[in-house]
């Protein structure tokens, strides 16, 4: 690989931005191609489709033949309340592929002990999420049903257009915290992207089931959304009581 083509693409790795590195099979020529310049390119229907199913491989335009080499961050989620849904969601969320982190101040619920192999960070969230980079390949789930803790996360979310944004409540709960947002200064629109109830809506009770449907919403939302959406270049309910 050209060493400036190669310069560019660990730069879009450290930046956490999707990238495909084509390369033509017959001349071995190869040229990078950021997500965020995919729909000016010839081979945008393909290549949009390799970023949104994240896997590399052959394709074949007439006599050329191309090999995709698609570079896509690690799908990220991060939990807002070391709760018993967010200790049955974090496992099954590893076990999806993706990176988990639990953000909560109350150390007697962030600890080690209940979320092994997790990063844990007990801590409020408008300190510790600035640190963490949350992007458009980043998930957040809110789930402590205390404003103090999910508000900040979700108001940072929206910032940083993370590509799922779910909230623990019903609908009448939901409703309230939309007026508490909307007086700190985060636009109606932004505010709609907000998933609440969280979760698809499968009749859902108890804390396991509960993660399980946040996690297919979460998988839904990463796997079905557009490869590159008009955000940032980045990846495109259940009935809990109030």
């Amino acid at each position: 690989m050209d060493l400036l083509l190669l310069e560019e693409l660990n730069a879009e790795r450290a930046g956490r931005r999707a990238a495909i590195v084509v390369t033509e099979l017959g001349s071995g020529r190869q040229r990078l191609v950021k997500a965020a310049a995919i729909d000016a390119d010839p081979l945008a229907p393909q290549l949009a489709e390799a970023l949104r199913t994240g896997r590399s491989g052959m394709l074949t335009l007439g006599d050329e033949r191309l090999f995709l080499a698609v570079e896509v961050p690690a799908p990220r989620l991060v939990i807002t309340g070391a709760v018993h849904i967010a200790q049955a969601l974090a496992p099954m969320a590893r076990l999806a592929g993706l990176d988990v982190t639990i953000v909560d101040p109350r150390t007697a619920f962030a600890t080690p002990e209940r979320f092994p192999d997790v990063e844990v960070h007990a801590q409020w969230p408008d300190v510790v999420l600035p640190r963490l980079g949350l992007d458009a390949f980043t998930a957040v789930a809110a789930l402590t049903h205390d404003p103090k803790i999910d508000d900040p996360a979700l108001i940072e979310a929206l910032a940083r257009d993370c590509f799922y944004i779910g909230a623990l409540g019903s609908r009448r709960t939901h409703a309230t915290r939309l007026d508490r947002l909307a007086e700190k200064g985060v636009p109606r629109e932004a505010l709609a992207r907000i998933r609440a109830p969280i979760g698809l809506d499968i009749g859902a009770a108890s804390p396991a089931e509960i993660a399980v449907s946040i996690l297919a919403e979460i998988v839904g939302e990463l796997r079905r959304r557009p490869a590159v959406d008009e955000r940032a270049g980045g990846p495109a309910t259940s009935g809990q009581a109030a």
